[in-house]
């Protein structure tokens, strides 16, 4: 054929132009065609074959002859370039171009001032391409050789490289060659509710080509699921969860009737985020439980012998396992090999948002055999996808459920592309946890009792046994700190055995109430603008004088309370600067350095005047002078304002990071940004006025004579650091847990000296527990990795000995080809994976 160039459509260029060469008869007739290429539409007049044997009927096959693909097989009258449809795939495959957006590409090409008067092929690009991609799929899988088989279910999908499959990259008989934790399947299972489809106007015309081969189910099979399922009878899905306000579980019954699917469920390899063939479901009302059901049991079914535990992690985990046993009894859909067993956990990061008692009982970190992983892969998988779904919103059913799982395959191929560099990050991240966690590990071992430490491995052995409630023994059994006014009350039942110095206990509490005011009041006087008003000057006077009154009517009653002892001593409270910056902060105002006599007159302000205290005076002093009675009250109080402070520091930094990720990051306007900010602000504010108040209860139990043990071990110093919320919640079910390195306060709770020992006992137990998970979960991590490269490099050789196989079996010289270039590529990533590996597997 002549070189191409532009001619108007239906121009008959019979005379002028000879055609193709090879045409054997000249003088027929010519052929206007349309020729797409991937430069431009060109309009090319052609003569066909009148070869001995030849028929109009085969005129789409002498297209394909040229590498041109027909947009028809009868009378062919438009034609795509090999080259273009390849482009077109990648195009959407890497760019997610839609077929509307990648045409109107090539008529600007074409004429890019005119593009209107280029002929418009977007249908017939549609159709070709998805002729193209199937027959590209049936290729690639070996189809092409193997034409006597058809595809099966998933047989157009490719899988983890890395993952344990029996008879594929590890032998049949792996039961004499490994531990069963270590082929345990892990997936992990996630809803996507971007990915939704309208309904369709003429669902009777349209044409499925690959229904089940690759990721999506097929839908046959699906649908008869979804009528005989009993969850609606068995299983009341109307009651809502149990666990948190799971958005999933109590919108399960959310309908849209303009869609056929609100969205899709899928499941993916939990260690390296490939997603398993014919497991991809559409959801027909919110995140029903039907449907997750169908999914995982083709999981765990695909390419499975003879392995009986599966880890299934799931959002809703806590919720979605409670009646799976019923539900796979109860629908004829579903499947499970026999003896399997099902470990069901929750993904770190959603962990956090549920109950604390779902932390312990479904927390990866105690689950033998996970090793290192989030749970949360899906989350990564979903957001290239999402780009893609409202193109595939409005398209034909089987024509989205090519488009999904092309991409599918797309993301598996990378997956399995950057295995190798995967795997090696792994095995470097596992070592280096191994070497933070192991010697912490046996320090805390060493310095503990024998006989307490084999009382807990036998209770965490049964707990990995039996898991459920046994796995509580992760959680504090201890009762919480007693609170200031419980500590208040037990004082005041006792005070009357005290007949020397009836009403201490109110006395000593406004005391501490006092020192509180004036920390408010100094405060106010750091935030009040240099150029401040003279309302906002005499809003200020007015309550340093409410205060000094009631600082000299505290000194009245304590003249009272001390019978001619003179009161020479005080306490002055100076507030350490790095717990003040949110004030500086809140409005930008500044701190003057002016002299404050015109607000003071020229008298020491209320909120510097010295509070005489029983911890003024040294604990010695106080016993000569007989006021040890005293100081122990003063004693247990501060303990409880300590434990106040502690309980609402946690309260406090739990609220500033709900709004840190609810409202702060998501903020939809300017207006909801900036109140999150103000929120966040007063947070902090409240935050650094709490850790004011516990370093005052510190400092007085330190000169009140509590033993130095205590104070190092159980009230701590808070350093500003120990205040950020980047990973801080308000409960245990946090995330981040595998490198543990939260503030100690998060931890400790305090304990009134009844409970002392008991309750340092069980601190000392939980934290041995988890130092030994964290620890355990790093060498199944480098053990996993290990073996997944050796897994990875027999997944290789697999691939290469199928394909070698259909080389040697093909009879033509293409096919021979063809299957010699895949037996070559198979081997170059055996051969770079072995080079890689060769320092680090087993």
């Amino acid at each position: 054929m002549h070189d191409w160039e532009d001619v108007h459509e239906g121009v008959d260029w019979t005379e002028n132009n000879p055609g193709v060469n090879t045409f054997t008869e000249p003088t027929s007739t010519t052929t206007p065609l349309i020729i797409i290429h991937s430069t431009g539409v060109f309009i090319h007049n052609v003569q066909w074959c009148h070869c001995p044997g030849s028929s109009v009927h085969q005129q789409h096959l002498h297209l394909l002859k040229a590498r041109l693909f027909p947009a028809s097989t009868s009378r062919p009258r438009t034609a795509f370039t090999f080259d273009v449809l390849d482009h077109f795939l990648i195009d959407a495959l890497e760019c997610k171009t839609s077929a509307m957006s990648f045409f109107q590409k090539l008529r600007r090409l074409t004429n890019n001032a005119f593009p209107d008067s280029v002929p418009d092929r977007y249908r017939e690009l549609m159709r070709a391409s998805r002729q193209w991609r199937d027959l590209m799929n049936r290729k690639r899988f070996g189809f092409g050789h193997d034409t006597e088989v058809n595809p099966g279910t998933g047989d157009l999908a490719l899988f983890c490289a890395a993952c344990p499959q029996p008879g594929i990259n590890m032998p049949v008989d792996w039961q004499d060659h490994y531990e069963s934790w270590l082929v345990m399947q892990r997936y992990v299972v996630d809803g996507n509710f971007t990915a939704q489809h309208m309904n369709m106007k003429q669902p009777h015309l349209d044409v499925t080509l690959s229904d089940g081969l690759g990721y999506m189910v097929t839908d046959a099979d699906y649908q008869a699921h979804l009528s005989s399922a009993k969850e609606t009878k068995e299983v009341n899905i109307y009651q809502r969860s149990s666990c948190s306000n799971h958005r999933a579980v109590n919108a399960a019954n959310t309908n849209r009737s303009n869609l056929r699917a609100t969205g899709v469920a899928a499941t993916a390899c939990a260690r390296h985020g490939c997603f398993v063939p014919h497991t991809v479901v559409d959801f027909q009302k919110g995140e029903r439980h039907m449907n997750v059901d169908y999914s995982i049991c083709n999981a765990i079914n695909y390419h499975s012998d003879n392995i009986e535990t599966s880890l299934i992690i799931y959002d809703i985990g806590c919720q979605w396992c409670i009646h799976f046993k019923d539900r796979i009894n109860n629908s004829p859909g579903l499947s499970l090999p026999e003896k399997s067993r099902i470990l069901t956990g929750v993904g770190k990061f959603h962990l956090s948002a549920h109950k604390l008692p779902c932390f312990a009982r479904f927390s990866l970190n105690f689950i033998e055999g996970a090793g290192q992983v989030d749970g949360e892969i899906m989350e990564t998988l979903w957001a290239p996808f999402n780009k893609i779904s409202p193109t595939a919103r409005s398209m034909s059913q089987y024509h989205r459920q090519e488009i999904l799982d092309d991409h599918m395959r797309d993301s598996n191929w990378k997956k399995m592309v950057g295995i190798v560099r995967t795997l090696l990050k792994k095995h470097k991240r596992a070592v280096k946890g191994i070497d933070d966690t192991k010697l912490p590990f046996d320090e805390l071992t060493h310095t503990l009792d024998p006989e307490k430490i084999a009382i807990w491995e036998k209770d965490e052995k049964m707990a990995m046994e039996l898991r459920g409630d046994h796995l509580d023994i992760y959680q504090l059994k201890i009762d919480k700190a007693p609170t200031m006014a419980e500590i208040r009350l037990t004082l005041t039942e006792s005070e009357t055995s005290d007949i020397e110095r009836p009403g201490s206990i109110p006395w000593i509490i406004q005391g501490i109430n006092l020192e509180d005011s004036q920390d408010g009041l100094r405060s106010d006087v750091r935030r009040l603008p240099h150029d401040a008003t003279a309302t906002q000057k005499a809003a200020l006077q007015e309550k340093r004088l409410k205060l000094a009154v009631r600082i000299a009517k505290f000194h009245e009653i304590a003249d009272q309370m001390m019978e001619g002892i003179e009161l020479d001593w005080g306490t002055v409270h100076v507030d350490d600067p790095r717990f003040c910056m949110a004030e500086a902060d809140e409005q930008a105002w500044e701190v003057s350095d002016e002299d404050d006599s015109e607000l003071i007159d020229e008298e020491i302000p209320a909120e510097d005047m010295v509070i005489w205290m029983p911890s003024s005076l040294t604990h010695e002093l106080a016993n000569v002078l007989g006021l040890a009675k005293l100081q122990e009250e003063e004693l247990a109080l501060r303990k409880g304002q300590a434990n106040d402070c502690l309980e609402k520091i946690r309260l406090a930094l739990g609220q500033k990071a709900v709004i840190y990720r609810q409202y702060f990051r998501s903020a939809d306007s300017v207006w909801t940004g900036t109140r999150s900010k103000q929120e966040a602000q007063r947070c902090s504010l409240k935050i650094e006025k709490l850790v004011r108040s516990y370093q005052r209860a510190r400092s007085a139990m330190g000169r009140l004579g509590m033993d130095q043990q205590h104070l190092e071990n159980i009230y701590q110093e808070i350093l500003p650091e120990q205040l950020t919320v980047n990973k801080d919640v308000t409960e245990e079910n946090r995330f981040g847990q595998g490198s543990d390195k939260l503030a100690w306060f998060w931890r400790v709770d305090g304990a009134h000296k009844s409970q002392q020992h008991a309750w340092m006992d069980e601190f000392y137990r939980v934290n041995w527990l988890k130092a030994k998970a964290r620890w355990r979960r790093w060498e199944e991590e480098l053990t996993l990795t290990r073996h997944e490269m050796r897994w990875t490099i027999s997944w290789f050789h697999h691939q290469k000995s199928q394909w070698l196989r259909r080389s040697m079996e093909a009879m033509k010289s293409g096919h021979q080809a063809y299957g010699h270039r895949q037996v070559l590529l198979w081997q170059m990533f055996a051969e770079d994976a072995e080079d890689k590996f060769k320092d680090h597997m087993l």
